[in-house]
């Protein structure tokens, strides 16, 4: 019963945009966020995932929509590299950049595309 309040409230709470917060979140920010899951943890009494999973999971998600939609405005900067396996690194230039959604699914795409993975 616990476990669903966690993720009907809360987690809805600390999700809502993540895949636009969270990239350019401090890491004192991240850190106060991640008490947050893990003081519910303690008072569910069973183990929740980690803010920057939920991250990862609703970023490839989104991600995974953007490159299957051509008519999406985004779906060009998941340019593939000519071994198909991955896609092209977005270069940038400011951190404001570096830190949006963009650059952030291609690590994970990349990230979740490898053989180590």
């Amino acid at each position: 019963m616990m476990v669903h309040f966690y993720s009907a409230i809360i987690e809805s709470i600390l999700c809502s945009s993540i895949t636009v917060w969270y990239a350019a979140a401090t890491a004192k920010d991240k850190g106060r966020l991640q008490r947050v899951i893990r003081s519910a943890e303690r008072v569910i009494g069973c183990n929740l995932p980690s803010l920057e999973d939920l991250f990862a999971s609703r970023s490839l998600k989104r991600a995974k929509k953007m490159v299957a939609d051509p008519s999406h405005p985004g779906q060009n900067l998941f340019v593939p590299l000519p071994s198909g396996r991955r896609l092209r690194s977005i270069r940038t230039t400011t951190s404001r950049h570096t830190n949006s959604f963009f650059p952030s699914a291609v690590g994970l795409i990349n990230r979740a595309r490898s053989p180590t993975a």
